[in-house]
C-alpha cells in the first residue's frame, strides 16, 4: 500500500502528533458552524494563520461522519486535473483514499501529481483525520480553473456522485485575497463571496473578474457550488472570515480566509 508522506508537516502545521492534535482541538472547541451541510470551502494556509477558519468549516459537518470527503484543491504547481487513490499520511494517522470513487470521476489518475508538494490538498488531511477518523477521501487536484473547465469538472463529479451509494461531503480548498491591504481584502472578498449566497456560479466568476480577486481556488469553489446545488443545497452561508493580519498584526499585506457552508 502506497502512503503519501506529508510534505508540509513542521511548516504549515506541527509535525508532532500531540502538538498538532492540541492545536486542532483548540480551534475546533471554539468553532461554531451549522449542524450539517453538503460541503464547505476551507482555507489551506498555515494553521497559525487560517486554522481558526478551517476549523469553522469542518465544524459544519458532524464529527461522527464516516463517509467520504471529495476534496478539490487548486494545482499550484501546474499539474492538470487529476485524482489518485494514494492514501494520505499525516502526523495524526493515515487518511484512506476511496479508490472506487476516485476511479469513477472520469479524470486522469496521477499518483505523481498527488505525491508532489501541494499544500491545497495536504493541509486539509490532518483536520479530516482528526475530526473524522473513520472517513475516507477522494482527492482532486484541479488544473485549469476557468468557467468552462469548472463546469466540465462539475459535470463529471455530478455523474460520479449520482452513482455513489455512500455518504459524501464536498470540500473546496481555497484562500481568498493575497497580499493586499486588509481593508481592500475584506471588502473585495465579501463582495465576491456574496455571489455564493444564492450559489450563483456565473455571478461569482463575474465578480472575480471585476475585482481581479486573487483567490487561488476559485475553480474548486465553483465546482463545489454546482455539485452541492445539484445535491439540494440552496445557500452558500459565510461561517467565518479572517485575514493573516489578525495574527501577524501586519494589515498592509494580508491573505484572506473564508469558511463557507453549502446548506
Amino acid at each position: 500500500m502506497v502512503i503519501r508522506r506529508p510534505s508540509f508537516a513542521g511548516m504549515f502545521y506541527p509535525a508532532d502528533t500531540s502538538e498538532l492534535s492540541t492545536l486542532m482541538d483548540f480551534f475546533l472547541s471554539r468553532a461554531r458552524g451549522v449542524d450539517d451541510c453538503y460541503g464547505v470551502v476551507a482555507p489551506h494556509a498555515g494553521y497559525p494563520y487560517s486554522g481558526k477558519v478551517q476549523a469553522a468549516s469542518y465544524s459544519c459537518i458532524p464529527s461522527g461522519f464516516r463517509g467520504t470527503f471529495l476534496v478539490i484543491g487548486p494545482s499550484h504547481a501546474g499539474y492538470p486535473t487529476c485524482t489518485s487513490a494514494v492514501d494520505w499520511g499525516t502526523p495524526v494517522g493515515v487518511v484512506e483514499a476511496d479508490g472506487a470513487l476516485c476511479r469513477s470521476l472520469d479524470v486522469d489518475i496521477s499518483d505523481e501529481a498527488m505525491i508532489a508538494r501541494e499544500n491545497s490538498l495536504e493541509v486539509q488531511m490532518p483536520f479530516i483525520r482528526h475530526r473524522f477518523p473513520g472517513a475516507k477521501v477522494a482527492p482532486v487536484l484541479m488544473g485549469y480553473q476557468d468557467y468552462g473547465s469548472a463546469m466540465d469538472l462539475a459535470s463529471r463529479v455530478i455523474e460520479a456522485v449520482d452513482n455513489f451509494s455512500g455518504d459524501l461531503r464536498i470540500v473546496a480548498s481555497s484562500d481568498f485575497s493575497h497580499y493586499i491591504p486588509e481593508a481592500i481584502a475584506r471588502a473585495d472578498d465579501h463582495y465576491v463571496i456574496e455571489a455564493l449566497h444564492n450559489l450563483n456560479t456565473e455571478e461569482f466568476y463575474k465578480r472575480l473578474a471585476e475585482k481581479k480577486l486573487t483567490a487561488c481556488g476559485y475553480g474548486p469553489i465553483a465546482v463545489l457550488t454546482e455539485v452541492c446545488r445539484h445535491l439540494g443545497a440552496t445557500e452558500g452561508r459565510l461561517i467565518e472570515y479572517a485575514t493573516s493580519g489578525d495574527v501577524t498584526g501586519d494589515f498592509d499585506q494580508v491573505v484572506g480566509y473564508a469558511s463557507i457552508a453549502a446548506v
